[in-house]
């Protein structure tokens, strides 16, 4: 739909519990004002309302909203309006031409969303349904994300009491809590019982984990070492605690390992119908070329597919490297002229592309030279990832758009990041 074609547009300001809906026309004349609560009817009566407001078909209405997702924007987008997504920032910016002095309330940030997609549609960003499929690798990322926040939380909670009664295991935990590291705590879950602890156990438990960085005798000699005098009731207590954290750390553990099997089930669906699209073509698939850049594993993929997908399709690096914040922000007045980092970007592409970086640096020698010659500039570690990273995205619109794979061998760093 073309926006100077739109008669109507509808501005949502939207709520947890309710949601503020103004429609104004072309003239910037306001045809209705309702609120509507947030519930299956309220979100249909909504749709109806907003129709017969206007007396027209979704073809001729357009809709502004704060949010780019959630039921509101789906359920809009499945009755085949045109939905656009309005920064918060953006709307503090135009609530400014309505009120300078700041008043706020809904209704007026209702008619502002509606007048900014009137005045400025060409500056915000419209919203399209997704493919389902990236829908589900989405959600299956973010339990992902919930269940390692939640895993690295119990894991602080154990260290902590450890360091209470038994400092001497956190010696052996090291950098993170292992499988076999719970085992180990079960098998001596104090002091008293690992001075009883049979060494053909513990040899037994390292060899079926595979552990080389400590033999038997430097595991009992540690958990072994002089302990700390406490009560007896004390260390029963801290034992009990650990006990519940440990059964939450397996059910973290097993539904992390089912949806990491998951994601990867989801990428292979979509390879396979990416596929099916391309028929016999001999060039390769978009996944099969970002598989193949350096530092682009499963998880890595599954971001860049799941919050950047449409980008990618359009080989938009531009607003690929704006979105992942590796495109930094000049601001410049006068005879003044700095250059800041970019906050406003996806968090979840932000870290992707940092992983992504630092695998990169370890793997491919074009990255590993650019960052040593970032560092020798006297850049922090994290600003010279982010420019390996901006080449990387660089390197991956450039391979999709030629449907190449990733040359190790091409050595030619692109000008565009060159300097």
């Amino acid at each position: 739909m073309e926006h100077d074609k739109t008669l109507f547009f509808a501005g949502i300001d939207w709520g947890s519990s309710s949601h503020q809906v103004c429609v104004i026309d072309q003239d910037g004349f306001i045809l209705g004002e309702k609120v509507f609560d947030h519930t299956g009817k309220g979100l249909c009566e909504m749709a109806e309302w907003i129709l017969k407001t206007c007396g027209s078909a979704t073809d001729n209405v357009a809709v502004s909203i704060e949010v780019n997702h959630g039921p509101v924007v789906e359920s809009l987008l499945e009755r085949g309006f045109c939905v656009h997504s309005v920064n918060p920032k953006q709307l503090d910016r135009f609530r400014d031409r309505f009120s300078p002095s700041g008043a706020k309330d809904d209704r007026r940030d209702a008619q502002v969303l509606a007048e900014a997609l009137r005045t400025d549609s060409r500056h915000l960003r419209r919203v399209r349904p997704r493919d389902p499929d990236i829908t589900v690798l989405r959600e299956l990322l973010r339990t992902r994300e919930e269940l390692v926040a939640e895993r690295i939380r119990m894991v602080n909670r154990m260290r902590q009491l450890l360091w209470s009664y038994y400092p001497q295991f956190n010696e052996i935990i090291g950098d993170a809590v292992r499988p076999w590291l719970i085992e180990l705590w079960e098998l001596a879950p104090t002091p008293a019982a690992a001075r009883k602890i049979r060494r053909s156990r513990v040899r037994k438990l390292l060899k079926h984990h595979g552990i080389r960085r400590i033999d038997t005798e430097g595991v009992l000699k540690v958990l072994r070492s002089q302990e700390i005098t406490l009560r007896e009731e004390t260390v029963r207590s801290r034992v009990a605690h650990i006990e519940t954290i440990v059964e939450r750390i397996k059910v973290a553990d097993r539904q992390l390992s089912e949806t990491e099997n998951l994601i990867e089930d989801t990428i292979k669906i979509i390879a396979s119908r990416e596929n099916a699209r391309r028929g016999k073509e001999a060039k390769p698939g978009d996944i099969e070329i970002l598989r193949s850049i350096p530092g682009v594993g499963m998880i890595v993929l599954g971001a860049l597919l799941g919050e950047a997908h449409e980008l990618l399709c359009r080989r938009d690096y531009n607003s690929l490297r704006c979105f992942a914040g590796t495109a930094p922000v000049t601001k410049q007045s006068g005879k003044s002229k700095y250059v800041t980092r970019r906050r406003a970007a996806s968090p979840r592409l932000m870290e992707a592309v940092y992983h992504l970086a630092r695998v990169a640096v370890i793997h491919d020698p074009v990255s590993k030279s650019r960052y040593k010659s970032l560092r020798a500039r006297g850049l922090s570690h994290a600003r010279s990832l982010r420019t390996v990273g901006d080449r990387l995205l660089l390197v991956c619109c450039s391979l999709l758009e030629k449907g190449e794979l990733f040359d190790k061998k091409f050595k030619k760093v692109p000008e565009a990041v060159a300097a």
